[in-house]
């Protein structure tokens, strides 16, 4: 019982500082961001947040993955209500390009996120999101939508297209002109997947 309410407090720490590392992040940016402050607003101490994360980058690991997760959550929601699994895939990949004009996605994920965790591709949350795709290419590949090539492979390039489509959204002078062109582009790379390109 007792090892119980630890883990449960230990979680409640971590979703406080979670919380206020998000806020902060996304109005300051990673490097203006003040652990005092941040941990002062949780209403926790500096080694609440060493104990938690081991130091602020892996806080801002954290921030980026819950993130990260709930991107591609909202992105396979939008993908299951296209009317086929091939448009689903493609409408998947067009909404994660489009977080990139979000304020929040385009600060910590897409800006601060490499610069200070280095390859996005490396990222375990992108890992996840590789695995989804490969999937549902070989799944797509079986029904004979998709020509038959190496599912991973072709799952790397699409995913990488979108991830690389958003970080040059993100970092545009004119994200909202970039974003067509973007999407655009990315509809057209994938349809050369198509085994029928009618």
């Amino acid at each position: 019982m007792a090892g119980k309410r630890r883990s449960e407090m230990m979680e409640e720490t971590r979703a406080k500082l979670i919380k206020a590392a998000r806020r902060a992040f996304a109005e300051k940016g990673y490097a203006a961001a003040s652990m005092d402050e941040l941990t002062a607003e949780a209403g926790l101490t500096r080694g609440a947040l060493y104990h938690n994360f081991g130091d602020k980058r892996g806080l801002l690991q954290a921030v980026v993955n819950q993130i990260d997760a709930e991107m591609a959550a909202r992105a396979l929601a939008i993908g299951n209500q296209a009317k086929n699994d091939w448009e689903g895939l493609l409408a998947e990949g067009a909404a994660y390009i489009e977080m990139a004009l979000e304020p929040e996605v385009q600060r910590i994920v897409l800006l601060d996120g490499p610069a200070f965790l280095g390859d996005p591709s490396r990222w375990p949350s992108q890992d996840s999101c590789l695995q989804t795709t490969r999937q549902k290419l070989e799944e797509l590949i079986a029904q004979g939508t998709v020509r038959p090539v190496d599912a991973e492979a072709a799952a790397r390039l699409l995913t990488g297209a979108a991830l690389n489509a958003a970080l040059w959204v993100a970092a545009s002078d004119h994200p909202q002109d970039v974003l067509p062109k973007a999407v655009e582009a990315f509809r057209v790379l994938a349809g050369g997947l198509l085994a029928n390109r009618g």
